[in-house]
């Protein structure tokens, strides 16, 4: 008998990240799919340190916000500057960011993503190699009938992707 109930506990433990289910994008299918291919391009951003890709992305109002573990960005310039110059290229050599995970919620002008990200990286100073894991919250805003990145905030990832 204790031989069936460890059996079946393990199971369960091993079964049980399959079961969990994420979240489905909500909200019209065109706007949805619209914000997924900002996601696309912000990954080509990070990757390149493409600033007119960067620009195309981010709504240029004062309001617009970054938080990382570095600190916090407030307003466009910042966060081409300190952001994506300084950390992005400044510190990297070579830049992937790879998400997981990602889901898309559009409500009304607002919308916001959720996602897990891996970033692999070649360090500028000595060329070795990084990789940093983390989860990662972006909101969107309508402007002038395009989405635009208006907040990103994330942080490291201690739990691992779905």
């Amino acid at each position: 008998m204790p031989t069936r109930i460890c059996m079946l506990l393990m199971a369960v433990i091993l079964l049980a990240p399959i079961c969990i289910a994420l979240e489905p994008d909500s909200g019209p299918a065109s706007d949805v799919k619209e914000v997924r291919q900002l996601i696309e391009r912000y990954m080509k951003a990070v990757d390149t340190v493409d600033l007119n890709l960067l620009s195309q992305i981010w709504s240029r109002s004062s309001e617009s916000s970054f938080i990382y573990p570095l600190g916090e960005e407030h307003g466009f310039d910042a966060i081409e500057q300190h952001v994506f110059q300084d950390v992005m290229g400044g510190m990297f050599s070579a830049r992937d960011l790879q998400t997981q995970g990602v889901t898309v919620h559009v409500n009304g002008k607002a919308a916001w993503s959720e996602f897990h990200w891996i970033f692999h990286a070649r360090m500028r100073k000595d060329g070795s190699a990084v990789t940093t894991r983390g989860v990662e919250t972006q909101i969107y805003r309508k402007e002038a009938g395009r989405w635009r990145l208006v907040h990103v905030h994330y942080s490291e990832d201690r739990k691992g992707a779905p």
